[in-house]
């Protein structure tokens, strides 16, 4: 417990020193698990628990309709099997829209999974899913979303692992109209989770604790873009040359589901932005 002590305080001392762009106390709210969700440091630093009573969550303070979203995140340590650590863009409604990074616990020693989905005017299904290329529990890693008219773009580290790119010339609904907001949750998923379900949470270990620091965002809102990022790069049509052979390295090599090649799911063919 004292080592645990130590460790937590000289990691809010780095974050102290450090410089954000953001402050968790302007720009999100603790909307859910009471005291299981807290930010210290003056605001610089933000971590959410949960035990066997519930988990925790926040959401920003404003929407955002297209940007670049970018939080650093260090994951569940140990033995996180039946975790859930949700990130993600979401707006409200029974056709909502959202953007969704899932982090899928695992037992210790075992690979975290990183689940993407994208849902648009209430639909998903749209799944891939990567191991990481490093302990996301070990050190603070940079999780990106870039969002505007022509695509989708999911960032680990600056690195992207997915595109998905406004299909709506085929017939692909694409999110586009409906501003959203920033999410995060830590809570229990031992139903499904791991191994799909066949591990539970071992409660031994709770809590469960998750950190957040150095969010920021390049944004517009429903109403304007803010004149610093008119011109931001995350507003390119494509990805640059170098950006697409990192995408592919990533697909290559740690890409464990896409839901665009899927035969049983989809006996009769593909969804159409699959052929894209």
């Amino acid at each position: 417990m004292a080592l645990a002590a130590a460790s937590f305080y000289l990691l809010l001392l780095l974050i102290t020193i450090c410089n954000a762009t953001g402050n968790f106390y302007h720009d999100f709210d603790l909307n859910w698990g009471g005291n299981r969700a807290k930010i210290y440091g003056g605001g610089q630093l933000l971590s959410l628990s949960l035990d066997k009573l519930s988990g925790s969550g926040f959401q920003s303070k404003r929407e955002y309709l297209f940007g670049r979203i970018d939080m650093q995140l260090k994951l569940v340590s140990g033995n996180s099997a039946g975790t859930v650590t949700a990130y993600y863009l979401s707006s409200q409604g029974p056709t909502h829209d959202e953007i969704d990074f899932e982090f899928l616990g695992n037992v210790t020693g075992e690979p975290y999974i990183l689940h993407t989905n994208v849902f648009a005017q209430g639909k998903g299904g749209r799944e891939q899913q990567f191991y990481l290329w490093f302990d996301p529990t070990k050190n603070f890693h940079t999780y990106s979303i870039i969002w505007n008219p022509q695509h989708i773009v999911f960032l680990v580290d600056k690195t992207p692992i997915r595109v998905f790119k406004n299909a709506e010339a085929l017939g692909v609904p694409y999110p586009k109209k409906q501003p959203m907001r920033i999410y995060s949750s830590l809570w229990n998923a031992d139903e499904w989770a791991t191994r799909g379900g066949q591990v539970k949470a071992d409660w031994t270990k709770a809590p469960f604790t998750a950190y957040y620091r150095n969010f920021n965002a390049e944004t517009c809102t429903a109403a304007s873009c803010n004149s610093r990022f008119t011109n931001g790069e995350w507003q390119k049509q494509e990805i640059d040359a170098y950006s697409r052979r990192r995408l592919r390295w990533v697909q290559r090599n740690f890409m464990i589901y896409n839901y665009c090649t899927d035969h049983k799911r989809f006996p009769q063919g593909f969804p159409v932005e699959c052929r894209q």
